[in-house]
């Protein structure tokens, strides 16, 4: 249920010290989201990170979240319309984004690329280029796959069913299409998270 995705949140971000708080705020930076894009953010969950894109865009932004889940998405919504932001909210998938072509400035995808097989992740690369106009850009935050090493990391693990981890994401931008692909990783100073990176690309025409 929608709550109880919220709860969990709240737990790690109570076992982290704060520190899963900080990472979204470090993925606003990120993404510079600027005053009037249109944004979507897909795997929208209950929609925290939509309400943080809706304090940097402004009440000339549009923001639609998106999430197969639809109590994550009723949960959303009620935030939304609790906080008096204008968020448009759908139940739906990557693979099948139900908006026209270049429809957004910014797709955000954050935590959920790694539970998805290869083909629809590369299925919804494209649904992206599709409804990105073009100079639009895609920000994709996820759990880092853990590598072998002489000296193991102290974080936990976390991977999907398909051991993805964001290090696969630039050739998946790239195969897309995408160009100027920047990645990288999100710092944190908590052993209770798992690492973090970041996959950036740009749809050029």
């Amino acid at each position: 249920m929608g709550w109880r995705y919220d709860l969990l949140l709240w737990f790690m971000n109570l076992q982290s010290r704060g520190e899963l708080k900080q990472v979204q705020r470090k993925i606003m930076d990120l993404a510079q989201f600027q005053p009037g894009e249109a944004v979507l953010d897909v795997g929208c969950g209950t929609g925290s990170m939509t309400q943080l894109i809706g304090q940097c865009v402004g009440v000339t932004g549009t923001i639609y979240g998106l999430d197969p889940g639809p109590k994550q998405i009723a949960r959303a919504q009620a935030k939304a319309n609790q906080s008096g932001l204008s968020i448009t909210y759908q139940v739906g998938v990557i693979e099948h984004l139900p908006y026209p072509d270049q429809s957004f400035d910014v797709v955000l995808s954050t935590f959920m690329m790694h539970v998805l097989p290869d083909n629809v992740k590369q299925q919804g690369l494209a649904e992206i280029v599709r409804v990105l106009k073009p100079g639009g850009r895609v920000i994709i935050v996820d759990f880092k796959r853990p590598e072998s090493s002489a000296q193991p990391s102290e974080k936990p693990e976390h991977t999907g069913p398909w051991k993805s981890g964001v290090q696969d994401q630039p050739g998946f931008l790239q195969a897309a299409g995408f160009s100027g692909i920047e990645s990288g990783e999100i710092a944190t100073r908590s052993n209770k998270l798992p690492e973090i990176g970041y996959a950036i690309g740009s749809r050029l025409i």
